[in-house]
């Protein structure tokens, strides 16, 4: 009995140490930690995806500002005369007046309507339109930009009343713009309608009207003619006494310069090279009722050959709308042309 109990304790302290071994080791690798984990392959960085816009409400780009359409210049279109700048005026076509120098006929047979026109092809066979614009010289900065915007082709027509036109013409003349003399003459509801204290009247002597034109005549130089209107004012009342209508003619083709009309469908000036107007446009000045007239101007052209409009007041729907529509001419088989591209023979001859 006594050796398993020895042999009971030996078996007993066996195991005993393996406990002790086994709960030291267990508290030396506590002591330790636990060991560091293996190193792992890094994945390799991915490249940044690139973002996926988010879809949006189609938005219309803001267009420019406008800005005021491009001059059509008659040199810039094919085929088309280039216009020269027009001389300020020459000695040889002044005579002294009472009021200052006068337009005439010089030495040589020369007139300021072949002197101061502007350059046109005379074989042009595309019927031709022409223009003439009144009311400039008065306000300073709608002239200029009836001068800068409108082709050179459009003939300009200077109040005589204007302070200071010198530079304004010679603004006109630099693009080789024809310009007219506006002649205040007794207009229909004369005095509501009042032209001036230097216009034309019916009541007047022949002395006083004879000095009133060579005051009108001296205002400036360098025009091919004049026309019977200041402004809306086409001297009806003036125009229907045919005595002194006719004198007036004659008085203005005695110095070289032709004379237009400014009443639609009235004859031709029987005493002056020129015409008469076929068509206001500005009558009433609305976008809608000037478009539409320009389109019966160009079917009055196509019809007869040539056509004239004349425009009383310039203003900046009228400046826009003739400056758009004047791009659209030519692509409709039509030219535009001076007003001494269109004058005709006196009626008289």
């Amino acid at each position: 009995m006594a050796r398993l109990s020895f042999g009971w304790r030996a078996l007993i302290l066996c195991w005993a140490a393996v406990v002790l071994l086994l709960g030291g080791g267990t508290a030396v690798l506590a002591w330790l930690g636990p060991l560091p984990a293996p190193p792992v392959a890094e994945a390799p960085a991915e490249p940044a995806a690139t973002p996926t816009p988010r879809a949006e409400p189609a938005i219309a780009e803001a267009p420019p500002a406008p800005g005021p359409p491009p001059v059509v210049e008659a040199a810039s279109r094919p085929g088309a005369s280039p216009g020269r700048p027009i001389p300020a005026g020459e000695e040889a076509l002044q005579d002294p007046g009472p009021h200052g120098p006068m337009p005439r006929i010089g030495p040589d047979g020369r007139t300021p309507i072949r002197a101061f026109g502007r350059p046109f092809d005379r074989q042009e066979a595309r019927p031709r339109i022409g223009l003439v614009i009144g009311g400039l010289g008065m306000n300073a900065a709608l002239t200029e930009e009836a001068i800068r915007r409108l082709p050179g082709t459009v003939t300009l027509a200077f109040s005589p009343y204007a302070p200071q036109p010198g530079r304004l013409l010679d603004q006109a003349r630099a693009r080789g713009m024809e310009v007219l003399l506006a002649l205040p003459l007794e207009p229909t509801g004369y005095p509501l309608n009042n032209p001036g204290n230097r216009a034309l009247l019916t009541s007047l002597p022949v002395a006083e009207n004879e000095d009133r034109l060579a005051w009108l005549l001296s205002r400036f130089t360098g025009y091919v003619g004049a026309i019977g209107a200041l402004g809306p004012m086409r001297g009806e009342r003036f125009a229907a006494m045919l005595g002194p209508y006719g004198d007036l003619q004659a008085r203005i083709a005695s110095r070289g310069l032709l004379y237009v009309d400014p009443r639609p469908g009235a004859p031709s000036p029987e005493r002056a090279w020129g015409r008469s107007i076929d068509l206001v446009i500005d009558e009433p000045a609305t976008r809608g009722e000037i478009e539409l007239k320009l389109r019966a101007l160009e079917a009055l052209a196509r019809e007869r050959g040539a056509a004239l409009g004349y425009a009383g007041e310039a203003s900046p729907v009228l400046i826009d709308r003739l400056a758009a529509w004047a791009g659209t001419v030519e692509a409709s088989g039509l030219v535009l042309a001076p007003v001494t591209a269109l004058m005709q023979r006196p009626a008289a001859r």
